[in-house]
């Protein structure tokens, strides 16, 4: 049982890690020094108060970040939430980030299904570092560690 679970996190760390290979911060790297990581602020992240929607129902989020050095990947992903009788998130895409103490932007495009129309939304945005224990047979694992949350009512526009 305890593979088939770590399996599962694996590829869904996977397939996060594709859906996020296009997208790239919007920022150069710098080098992180782990010698100044003391006086650096804490992780964060922050969702700007306006997307973007297009008539197709591409929707493009955008907003900020901090993150320190890390020992994995580190990606910022968003998801607009619909709020009825259920509880559903959409993703629209994950940014690589760069983990120097800058802050940052980040931008994410992703498809609703037309399940949004431009007006009220609500998003949330997760910095998510993936790091590798090691597992059975001595094989790397990749484990989540969400470093910083935002969620924020928005207004989507026509774009």
């Amino acid at each position: 049982m305890f593979l088939r679970k770590a399996v599962g996190v694996a590829a869904g760390a996977a397939l996060l890690m594709l859906a996020a290979s296009s997208a790239t911060a919007l920022d150069e790297p710098a080098d992180p020094d782990p010698a100044d990581s003391a006086t650096v602020a804490a992780d964060m992240v922050t969702i700007d108060e306006t997307g973007q929607i297009a008539s197709d129902g591409t929707v493009t989020l955008s907003g900020t970040y901090r993150c320190r050095h890390s020992s994995g990947p580190v990606y910022v992903s968003s998801s607009l939430v619909v709020e009825d009788r259920t509880y559903e998130l959409y993703g629209i895409g994950g940014t690589r980030a760069i983990c120097d103490g800058t802050e940052r932007t980040w931008s994410n495009t992703g498809r609703t299904q037309g399940r949004f129309q431009p007006g009220p939304a609500h998003v949330e945005a997760t910095l998510l570092e993936l790091y590798s224990d090691d597992g059975p047979f001595g094989l790397p694992i990749p484990r989540p560690n969400v470093r910083a949350t935002d969620e924020q009512g928005i207004e989507l526009s026509e774009s």
